[in-house]
């Protein structure tokens, strides 16, 4: 399995709430920073796929790369 580091825009824990109800529902590993705006996601999933799930929360989000 591959850890994908995005940058998501997240001021708050309702944002980070909102970063999990989304990825929950993909069924992958992940880890949230919230004071870094960062989201590490564990998965073989097409990062594409994983970027479009993030943005489904009104986020600014950003593909920073493996980790």
């Amino acid at each position: 399995m591959t850890t994908h580091e995005f940058f998501v825009d997240m001021t708050c824990e309702g944002c980070s709430g909102a970063v999990t109800r989304v990825l929950t529902k993909l069924d992958v590993k992940f880890d949230i920073d919230l004071p870094n705006k960062k989201v590490f996601i564990e998965s073989d999933k097409d990062t594409d796929v994983l970027l479009e799930t993030l943005k489904k929360t009104g986020k600014t989000v950003t593909y920073i790369g493996p980790k």
